[in-house]
């Protein structure tokens, strides 16, 4: 019998009420670090069943794509702007405030002693604006005619001079001496240093 793997969709943005309320504001809940996904899935869950649906409105995890690399490829990883933060937008009162408070992985809300601070709209919208806008792919810290070290891949370790550069593409052409010989070598940005 094949078991079947699960699969978390992650949450960044998540509508739980579209209806306007001038009395919901955003507020922050501290949980464990590397939590914030599981905290929100459950704090959904919990609303659910605690009938709390018309108090609760947005959760929020500012996360964006980073580049990484590993064994010599590359890939892209969601990652938290705030590790350990989860934006809600409520409407305080005992009910609410018990439920978020109460959820799995909640240490507490972020504000002073038992009193919630919310979040200003500028600083949301600021948040949400920050998310909207294109990043660059790769930024390009290298220039033709550079020293650089090969910190990843079958070259480890090697020095060599930068050739030519591809910024759209987020790789490089390294002139490496190998045996004596100039050999040129395609590398990642994220595969080499700056000597």
């Amino acid at each position: 019998m094949k078991k079947e793997k699960k699969t978390q969709k992650n949450i960044s943005h998540l509508v739980l009420n579209e209806e306007e309320n001038p009395r919901a504001k955003w507020y922050i809940l501290h949980t464990y670090s590397g939590y914030e996904q599981k905290v929100a899935q459950i704090l959904k869950r919990r609303i659910k069943s605690f009938k709390q649906e018309a108090n609760f409105f947005e959760i929020l995890i500012p996360s964006e794509k980073r580049m990484k690399i590993r064994g010599g490829k590359r890939f892209s990883k969601e990652e938290t702007l705030f590790p350990g933060y989860v934006f809600v937008k409520m409407i305080l009162n005992d009910n609410s405030w018990a439920v978020a408070r109460g959820t799995q992985g909640v240490t507490g809300f972020v504000g002073t002693g038992n009193a919630p601070l919310p979040v200003t709209k500028e600083e949301i919208k600021a948040i949400k604006q920050y998310l909207k806008t294109e990043k660059p792919k790769f930024k390009v810290k290298f220039s033709v005619g550079e020293a650089v070290k090969i910190i990843d891949g079958p070259f480890v370790d090697f020095l060599g001079t930068v050739e030519s550069i591809d910024e759209e593409k987020g790789k490089m052409k390294v002139m490496v001496s190998i045996f004596g010989r100039e050999t040129p070598i395609e590398l990642d940005f994220l595969q080499a240093r700056k000597v």
